[in-house]
């Protein structure tokens, strides 16, 4: 007599936890919404920061003085050669609408609020997709967020110091004639830097994709190695393409970017070794 009682108890409390359609969407609807909040509140303050968001940040690869440029000089004093010092930027950087410079200024805080808050939306984005994942999918994705960041945070940062400022550089030092003088809008110049920043952040994420794309079986470590002449290939071609027409810039930009794909070949096969190890465990036990 008691036992259907004890189901009926069982039932009634995992009811509550099943969460209908409409629910889901509640749900991820405030994650968004704490998503955007948080782009919100960087771009904020960024916005408030006008001086030194532009001075010190997005304009800084336009001046000679800028870190980079000091570094690769004293690269270049060390092996003897100056052909890595910046002694002159040969453009200028001009408004030509009237609502260009205001336009720009939005632009750059929502980017800079995007990328600053991109952890945390991340996070958010991940509390809603992570319920929906197998114990096993849980297992293997610890860390996801830590992972991620770090990663972008590098491409960026990588980006902004090594890529930009290089190919900055050799664009505006490039000349078809001697009679055409570089005078490059704000808005050409602030879309080639963050073009350049953001896309490298989302190469960092080379990792992180090839170990999901593993995990689900769709690429392998013997498939990367059988490709891996053919992406070499691919990155010294783009690295020649957005670096001056020497050996030692198309290093500084092919050299870690190989370095991520030897990474990522690694992981796929630290992960393969894994897995067959816990199935063959399995069909012992």
């Amino acid at each position: 007599m008691d036992q259907p009682q004890i189901g009926e108890e069982q039932l009634g409390e995992e009811q509550p936890q099943e969460m209908s359609f409409v629910d889901h969407l509640e749900e991820l609807r405030w994650h968004l919404i704490r998503a955007l909040a948080s782009i919100l509140v960087f771009a904020t303050i960024a916005f408030l920061a006008k001086s030194f968001v532009f001075h010190d940040i997005i304009l800084a690869p336009s001046r000679t003085d800028f870190l980079s440029y000091r570094v690769m000089c004293d690269i270049g004093n060390y092996i003897g050669s100056d052909v890595l010092c910046v002694t002159e930027m040969g453009f200028t950087i001009q408004s030509r609408q009237m609502s260009g410079q205001f336009t720009m200024h939005l632009l750059v805080s929502v980017l800079l609020g995007l990328a600053c808050a991109f952890p945390y939306a991340f996070w958010e984005i991940w509390r809603f997709v992570k319920p929906g994942l197998y114990p096993q999918e849980q297992k293997n994705s610890q860390g996801a967020v830590f992972f991620v960041s770090i990663l972008f945070v590098m491409g960026l940062l990588f980006g902004y110091y090594v890529v930009s400022p290089i190919s900055i550089n050799f664009l505006a030092g490039y000349q078809v004639d001697p009679t055409i003088i570089n005078e490059f809008d704000l808005s050409s110049y602030i879309s080639t830097l963050t073009t350049l920043c953001l896309a490298c952040a989302f190469m960092f994420e080379m990792p992180v994709i090839v170990f999901f794309l593993t995990k689900a079986g769709l690429i392998t470590a013997e498939t990367m190695k059988l490709y891996r002449r053919h992406a070499f290939v691919i990155i010294l071609v783009v690295g020649a393409i957005i670096t001056p027409p020497d050996v030692i810039s198309q290093l500084l930009i092919s050299m870690p970017l190989m370095l991520l794909y030897e990474v990522s070949i690694n992981i796929s096969k630290s992960i393969r070794k894994r897995d067959l190890k816990n199935l063959n465990e399995n069909n012992t036990i």
